[in-house]
């Protein structure tokens, strides 16, 4: 199966941010911020070991169709990628701010379970 990936000018703020509205999804984006390009069954495996390979594949095309990841097969396995260049030349800062807004939620998140 050959994976279908938008070009750069194709890529819709609508269906990008879509995508990132789902949570299993925007780990997946910050997984793959944080590490670069990871094959989907580490990414996977670091997300739940209960999801089953048929939500993975699924949330996988979610993201590659909106133009969010390159999705590149390599031997048994696909590897995984963030289109950085291509959502900062459509969306200057629209990822970091994202990502940006996530960490200071989960630092919000931990600072009131301590206190």
């Amino acid at each position: 199966m050959i994976a279908q990936h938008p070009e750069r000018d194709q890529i819709r703020l609508e269906n990008v941010l879509a995508a990132l509205g789902n949570p299993i999804r925007l780990n997946i984006v910050r997984i793959l911020a944080q590490r670069g390009e990871q094959a989907c069954g580490t990414v996977g495996a670091d997300l739940d070991a209960t999801m089953s390979k048929s939500t993975l594949t699924h949330h996988w095309r979610v993201l590659r169709d909106s133009g969010v990841i390159w999705q590149r097969p390599a031997g048994r396995e696909n590897l995984l990628s963030l289109r950085t260049e291509d959502l900062a030349e459509r969306y200057p800062g629209l990822l970091a701010s994202i990502l940006g807004c996530e960490q200071e939620s989960e630092k919000t998140s931990l600072a009131a379970s301590a206190g």
